[in-house]
């Protein structure tokens, strides 16, 4: 059996890889505009806000293989459930077909993750 702390790495990445794939995708389909979020001048607070948000599965990876057990098991349920109800509240405020079925892909990530998390004993 594969040490749970691999899978919860590789699942980590995969969520991050899910993301940088819908903003890849959103550039290419052209919903994106330079300098904006959702039609709003981006100030340097959103894109730090933005940066903070999309390490959280960065750090994570590394975490899952470096911190003690005890900790890491919580740290990643909490941190799984905070991305998943994040996503889960911006879910409807995405237009497109392909941003909702990657935003739903991400959101079985951070289950699967949960689950693993929680069953670790």
């Amino acid at each position: 059996m594969v040490d749970v702390r691999i899978i919860l790495s590789a699942l980590w990445g995969a969520l991050m890889m899910t993301y940088f794939l819908g903003d890849v995708l959103r550039i290419f389909y052209g919903d994106f505009k330079p300098g904006e979020l959702m039609g709003t001048q981006a100030s340097q607070g959103m894109f730090l806000g933005i940066a903070i948000f999309m390490l959280i599965p960065i750090v994570m990876l590394v975490l899952s293989l470096t911190l003690s057990y005890p900790a890491i098991r919580w740290i990643t349920i909490v941190a799984a459930i905070v991305l998943f109800l994040f996503n889960l509240v911006g879910l409807p405020t995405y237009p497109s077909a392909y941003d909702k079925f990657l935003i739903v892909v991400g959101l079985a990530f951070n289950l699967v993750t949960i689950w693993y998390a929680w069953k670790w004993t």
